[in-house]
């Protein structure tokens, strides 16, 4: 049976804090918490259509560079992008995908970004980058829907 609720990480976790999406996908699993998926890859790809095929609502969450605050939450719309026919995906072009396949809209979906500071091969994470997905999971209890 389909869990309602889908939480998605991607990274490296040989490269720092680009570790930070599977982390975070590590620390929920970990809850066991009732009508909710976790899932991990290294990067979204056209596979990950099937995933998202038959829930309530999506959380796709990873590691940048750009976010300003320790963490930054946006709600998605399906969108082609450039990423549409590579190996590696946009959360967006995967919800466009969905749509494109399934002929009807995708599941409701948010991107969680967790700021983080070195993707070096080899680095561990980083204070600051552990901080911040400490930060998020404590917003992530709040998002998901009532246990």
């Amino acid at each position: 049976m389909t869990a309602p609720v889908l939480i998605f990480g991607w990274g490296n976790p040989s490269r720092g804090d680009d570790a930070l999406g599977p982390l975070f996908i590590e620390r929920i699993d970990a809850m066991n918490l009732p009508g909710v998926d976790c899932l991990t890859d290294f990067q979204l790809q056209v596979e990950h259509v099937l995933d998202l095929q038959g829930r309530e609502r999506v959380l796709f969450v990873d590691a940048s560079l750009t976010v300003g605050e320790p963490y930054s939450v946006i709600r998605l719309e399906a969108r082609r992008d450039a990423s549409f026919t590579s190996h590696a995906m946009t959360p967006q072009a995967v919800l466009q995908a969905f749509r494109d396949l399934e002929k009807r809209e995708p599941p409701p979906a948010w991107l969680l970004s967790i700021r983080g500071e070195q993707f070096e091969l080899g680095a561990p994470l980083s204070p600051t980058a552990n901080c911040h997905l400490e930060q998020s999971l404590v917003w992530a209890l709040e998002w998901i829907p009532e246990r």
